[in-house]
């Protein structure tokens, strides 16, 4: 493997356009620090000063049409020479409109459509979230270039920009290892300033050398040296992104860069540093470097230049107003008619909500009717690809994929590393690239790691301001089985992703329910979970007729499933079984309604039904605090209080995890006899 720690350029740059994008932000930041920070106007300011120089070579080779990158909040050199405008960079930090958020996000977290030639995917505020949905990005290059055939993709790369404190992150070796393992055209950019906020960077890794530690990493190039020095950077530069572009492999750029003020505007550097470190540190601003290159004329007429314009610019970032009071409930689920800049959702099957569902043939299991619409689905949109541990020749440890690696190729239903964090950071970056993503995770509980991922997927959207989206499907087995319990499996734990918000969440307790609520997600453009209950996948209850290649059903629509005058009874996921069962010695007593969907929930259809009987019982699998049943309690509380004739009552999981042993279990999740004996005491209310 060839390491290279110094080079010489081959493609000189044009420096009148580098010292002028280079000067831009170094100008930015200052008016922000001496002018904007003591008026107000700046709230939270985070410095480039001394990062500028290889940002600003970086993006001015990113040219390709279909290169992205991931960015952090030091990277507003890399944003204006990507085509931000200073306007927009001031207003972004005033949280004014005109900005990439529209004033929704901190004014250093970027993103924008491609406008020379890059597209920055939605930077995260959480350190090292930036890559893994790179590598999602560089693995769709590959499967638009290999699979697709579609030649504007040749050549395309995705780079993740990052300071020396992210590679500690678990972001930073999920990507690396998916980057490796598949080869991609991923660029890892690291700036290393020596500090994450006031820690040391051999805190962060052994010796404080990231390059060293990975030396002996397969399928990894590494380059480094200075992101000081005009000639030895871009040379560094241009080697990497021509690497890239090779196809042989990832390449990581590792860039010596001084910090030359706080971690924020403010901060007291000397705690940490000494004050020769300081002077050292300041003796290697490039923008030195860049003066002796141009000459000092130059450099002095072009500062002028750039100071005029970069002040004009700010008096028109103050002419953008602030954003409109009613905005900020915008755009956190697509709108109707409303397309990104980044169309995820390009040549998807359309949804025929007219379909209605086919009621003749066998009856099948949850887990077949998953999988059929997973085939239907990958033989009507060749961009849908599905992946997660284990889905390829196993088809699935609970077998819902098998077969589909087989029909479908490894390229379009694959196998992944064991990192949560990778299978949703990837799925979020592929989709960004115009995919149809449905990552599987094995149990609720492993989902855990991707957490960070899941939240930035369901914000997307939102602070974006409707520019880009991710709509993500995740499948995601939960609740006991039918053979055993156990805390690590056995979660239900829909409530945890009715709080995140921007995502659609599906719990169906049927075949038929959930091939329509699965398809609609496929075919839709917000981010999706659907939760498939492991105790319906191959029992009597959930088994329908398979309901047709065409059926789709929207989400927040409940079903009722029996009609009664006297109780309401409100559940979803294996838990209508047992309510329907014990609701069997009331005959026309009750009205059963299955949810099918957490988020959005059908609110109108529950509030008429309890208007109707003046009584409710919300029964679940998940844990009895904080459940989702206690939101619906306390909407019948708000809106219906007038109509309940008895106290709203709730059943679910004591605040307990699942034990494995069976009889203990079987004390724990809600039986039919406590269904029914809490039926028979709320009629007699």
């Amino acid at each position: 493997m060839q390491k290279k720690t110094q080079t010489t350029s081959t493609n000189s740059p044009d420096w009148q356009q580098v010292a002028r994008l280079v000067l831009t932000s170094r100008t930015i930041d200052e008016i922000e620090e001496n002018e904007l920070v003591g008026q107000g106007k700046v709230t939270y300011q985070f410095s480039a000063k001394g990062h500028e120089l290889g940002q600003v070579l970086l993006a001015l080779q990113l040219t390709q049409g279909k290169d992205a990158a991931t960015v952090y909040y030091r990277s507003r050199p890399f944003m204006l020479a990507a085509g931000l405008s200073p306007r927009e960079a001031f207003a972004a930090d005033m949280a004014l409109t005109g900005s990439p958020s529209e004033g929704r996000d901190v004014g250093v977290v970027y993103s924008l459509p491609p406008r020379k030639g890059v597209s920055v995917l939605p930077s995260s505020g959480d350190v090292g979230a930036q890559y893994t949905p790179a590598a999602g990005w560089a693995q769709a290059a590959t499967y638009y270039r290999d699979e697709l055939k579609d030649k504007a993709w040749d050549g395309a790369i995705a780079a993740a920009l990052g300071g020396d404190g992210s590679v500690a992150s678990n972001g930073f070796w999920a990507a690396l290892n998916i980057a490796t393992t598949l080869k991609l055209p991923m660029l890892f950019y690291i700036e290393d300033n020596g500090y994450g906020i006031s820690v040391p960077k051999q805190y962060q890794t052994p010796g404080g050398d990231i390059s060293a530690n990975l030396a002996s990493y397969n399928n990894l190039h590494i380059l480094r040296g200075s992101g000081t020095q005009p000639e030895e950077t871009a040379a560094l530069v241009s080697q990497a992104v021509a690497y890239a572009r090779s196809g042989v492999g990832p390449v990581m750029l590792h860039l010596q860069v001084p910090r030359l003020t706080g971690h924020t505007f403010g901060e007291d550097q000397t705690a940490y540093k000494s004050s020769e470190q300081i002077e050292e540190e300041h003796s290697r601003d490039p923008l030195l470097a860049m003066r002796k290159l141009l000459g000092n004329a130059d450099w002095e007429a072009l500062a002028v230049e750039v100071e005029a314009q970069v002040r004009q610019e700010l008096d028109d970032a103050m002419q953008q107003p602030t954003p409109a009071l009613d905005s900020g409930r915008r755009f956190v689920f697509a709108e109707a008619g409303h397309h990104p800049s980044v169309p995820a959702d390009a040549h998807k099957p359309v949804a025929d909500w007219a379909a209605s569902a086919a009621e003749d043939g066998p009856r099948i299991n949850l887990s077949e009717a998953i999988r059929r619409t997973m085939e239907a689905e990958l033989q009507a949109n060749p961009r849908l690809v599905i992946f997660g541990e284990d889905v390829g020749p196993r088809g699935g440890v609970h077998r819902v994929t098998v077969d589909l690696q087989a029909k479908f190729g490894e390229r379009r239903v694959f196998d992944t590393s064991l990192s949560e964090e990778g299978i949703i950071g990837r799925a979020a970056g592929m989709a960004m690239a115009g995919l149809t993503t449905l990552p599987e995770i094995q149990f609720r509980k492993y989902a855990d790691p991707a957490t960070e991922q899941i939240n930035d997927i369901g914000w997307i959207h939102w602070r974006t301001a409707g520019k880009f989206n991710a709509p993500v499907v995740i499948r995601i087995p939960v609740g006991y089985s039918k053979k055993t319990g156990d805390p690590w499996h056995s979660v239900s734990g829909e409530a945890i992703y009715a709080h995140s918000l921007g995502w659609q969440v599906a719990m169906p307790s049927n075949a038929t329910d959930a091939v329509g609520l699965l398809r609609a997600a496929l075919r839709g453009s917000n981010p999706t979970i659907l939760l498939e209950h492991r105790a319906l996948y191959d029992t009597p209850p959930s088994r329908r007729p398979y309901p047709g290649d065409d059926y789709v059903l929207p989400f927040g629509q409940a079903a009722s499933l029996s009609s009664g005058d006297a109780l309401t009874i409100v559940s979803w996921g294996e838990m209508v079984h047992r309510c329907l069962e014990a609701a069997e010695a009331f005959p026309g007593r009750t009205d059963i309604l299955d949810l099918r969907s957490i988020t959005p929930w059908d609110r109108e259809a529950v509030l008429a039904s309890v208007r109707k009987t003046g009584k409710c019982l919300i029964a679940h699998e998940d844990g009895l605090t904080g459940g989702f049943g206690a939101e619906i309690a306390a909407t019948l509380a708000q809106d219906c209080f007038t109509f309940l004739d008895a106290p709203v009552q709730r059943l679910a999981v004591p605040d307990t995890p699942i034990p494995f042993n069976i009889p203990l279990m079987n004390t724990i999740i809600p039986s039919v006899e406590e269904i029914h004996a809490k039926i028979q005491e709320l009629l007699q209310w």
